[in-house]
């Protein structure tokens, strides 16, 4: 297949023989994220430099004020500005606020509480963003290094995600890429990255049993990686979202605050206090993988701690880490004994404890000579420079070459199969129905990489019909995407409850050229930003009609239950949202403004009238 290269400064294809061919390798990191490339001369990865070449690191943080700032210059905000400034969104990255409410403490921002399982919005002022769209600012920040780095446009890029992001979460790290104006050839495990870092399961003959412990700002994983002739699979899998260098930095906060007697919940109440704590355990942290002891102030608050106690503080975090090993040695149906080589991944190995027990845990010393906190980046930079031709010791398969998804409400374009994934190659994912009863559902399969089915080709549709009468949101439809080695696609749509089934079979790359391809990967990414300005307007009206439609049913239903005053200050709530979507100025932020009002409004009769059907069912009962 030949290759397309696309100009995006100049908006043209390019058509000469042999471009240049840089691909940079991306690691998308909670608490900090890197670009690195592969050096011509030496063939060695290199992770990029800032422009005084003093940090490699750019700090995964973003401010919004009159300009938006990413990186080192956005972390002062933290402090004088926390509620404007967004910090550690890869752990919202493809979730929903009920998946995160629970540690919503942590945040000192606003994430939107919708009552639903649609993903989270962060709130900064008038503005609301996706963790996609936040991402986009870091990644965007990251491409421009590079392109100052080594003078000339970089449009093509590898980044890395966990091996257990599922696919919602895979799908927004490639979203947030088109919208930052890169094209993501891969999404790359970073368990795989970091080994191809330390040159492991470069070369035919290798085999290998290896387990990879990433210890980051904001995650853990452990994966267990079977390397055989070039190939990398995944065994299994296991970690925590929520548990990293933050929560060691928030153990150290909590033995402060116990030491000061001071309570949790004033110190919460204020932002800037609580920054500074955070910010000064990050400090004692890194100072006690070298000192005995840490001592500092805020203030009248001593923050003083000696690495003993420090240890006994996050015994416990370094035991689920371990735990969540044993699990998936289990899973992999292996022992300790049977991993023949141990990488440690993260800034947050670097904590004496950590590799001790890590170490003990396996039985034999790990991977530590590269620095943990580049060694996912400089892996990527490999994934890209095979990517790129330049490496010949591994095999590259076959992959699709523009996406493959369906059409959602609002005309969207919701992609299944990613661009660029190995085939063959099984996608699935869940839908459900809007409205009640309804026993019909169109599955119109489109290829392409915008954001609006409008502007992408259509293969083919088939109706899912049969589906038993249930209320909105009850069934489970589950769209199955199957592509075989030949290209050959096959759509099923099933209604898991009752079974019902239905398929069709489509040949995504008949009658596209390789110029209209190319046409169409370059319109991706120069109406990036356009398109997805579209399709957060076109969410937010989805999401304010269901909104409005379950609004004004429950009140139909509950008007015994609820006062005058709040049937008719509810309805005008709804009628301003009905009015904004009905004008043609309105833009999305506008919209969630007056959807939050109302959710504000309602939540607190309508936990009010919940509590008043449990007490009625639960009467006369024992529990």
């Amino acid at each position: 297949m030949a290759k397309i290269s696309i100009n995006v400064k100049e908006g043209t294809l390019n058509t000469f023989k042999k471009p240049k061919n840089i691909i940079v390798g991306i690691d998308l990191g909670t608490t900090n994220s890197l670009v690195a490339y592969i050096e011509e001369s030496t063939g060695e990865a290199v992770a990029i430099t800032d422009a005084t070449g003093s940090s490699k690191l750019v700090p995964s943080i973003i401010h919004f004020g009159k300009q938006t700032i990413v990186g080192n210059k956005a972390k002062s905000y933290l402090l004088e500005q926390p509620e404007n400034t967004i910090y550690s969104v890869k752990r919202l990255m493809g979730k929903s606020y009920n998946d995160i409410e629970a540690k919503t403490a942590y945040f000192n921002y606003k994430i939107i509480d919708d009552n639903s399982e649609s993903l989270v919005k962060i709130k900064v002022g008038k503005q609301f963003f996706t963790p996609i769209e936040l991402s986009a600012h870091i990644l965007r920040a990251l491409k421009q290094r590079a392109e100052e780095a080594l003078q000339q446009p970089v449009t093509k890029a590898v980044i890395t995600v966990p091996a257990y992001f599922n696919d919602s979460q895979r799908q927004a790290t490639r979203d947030a890429g088109k919208l930052a104006g890169l094209e993501v050839l891969r999404i790359v495990n970073e368990p795989t990255a970091a080994s191809l870092a330390y040159g492991l399961g470069i070369g035919a003959a290798s085999e290998k049993l290896i387990a990879v412990y990433d210890l980051g700002g904001g995650t853990f994983d452990i994966s267990i990686l079977q390397i055989e002739n070039g190939v990398f699979e995944v065994l299994a899998t296991n970690g925590d979202t929520f548990l990293g260098g933050d929560d060691v930095d928030q153990a150290i906060v909590d033995y402060w605050l116990e030491k000061n007697n001071l309570a949790a919940e004033e110190v919460k109440n204020d932002q800037s206090l609580n920054q500074s704590l955070r910010l000064k355990a990050e400090t004692a942290k890194i100072a006690l993988s070298d000192a005995p002891n840490f001592s500092d102030a805020i203030g009248q608050i001593d923050c003083s701690i000696d690495r003993a106690s420090f240890e006994q503080l996050i015994q416990p975090l370094v035991q689920r880490t371990l735990k969540s090993c044993q699990q998936a040695l289990t899973d992999a149906e292996l022992t300790a004994a049977d991993i023949e080589e141990v990488v440690l991944v993260g800034g947050s190995t670097r904590i004496p404890l950590v590799q001790k027990s890590v170490e003990a845990f396996f039985g034999r010393k790990a991977h530590k000579q590269l620095d943990p906190d580049q060694v996912v980046a400089l892996g990527a930079a490999v994934q890209a420079d095979i990517l790129a031709g330049n490496n010949k010791d591994f095999l590259l398969l076959d992959v699709t070459p523009l996406s493959l998804g369906i059409e959602t409400m609002g005309g969207l374009m919701d992609v299944i199969i990613p661009r660029n994934s190995t085939l063959p190659v099984k996608a699935a994912r869940q839908y459900t129905t809007q409205v009640d009863g309804q026993a019909n559902m169109k599955i119109a399969v489109y290829q392409g990489e915008r954001d609006l089915v409008k502007d992408n080709r259509k293969l083919g549709e088939f109706h899912l019909k049969g589906i038993p009468a249930m209320p909105a949101n009850l069934p489970k439809v589950q769209i199955s995407f199957i592509i075989d080695a030949d290209g050959i696609t096959r759509v099923k749509a099933q209604e898991l409850r009752s079974g019902v089934a239905q398929s069709i079979e489509v040949t995504p790359q008949y009658g596209l050229t390789e110029a209209e391809m190319g046409k169409m990967l370059l319109d991706s990414i120069q109406f990036a930003e356009q398109d997805r300005s579209a399709r957060a307007l076109q969410e937010a009206i989805v999401e304010a009609e269901q909104i409005v439609a379950t609004t004004e049913k429950f009140i139909s239903q509950n008007q015994t239950h609820l006062s005058k005053t709040e049937i008719t200050q509810t309805q005008a709530l709804i009628n301003t949202l009905k009015a904004t979507l009905t004008n043609q100025s309105s833009d999305k932020d506008l919209i969630h403004q007056h959807i939050e009002q109302l959710n504000e409004y309602t939540r607190p009769f309508a936990e009010r009238i919940m509590d008043v059907a449990i007490a009625k069912a639960m009467k006369g009962k024992k529990v």
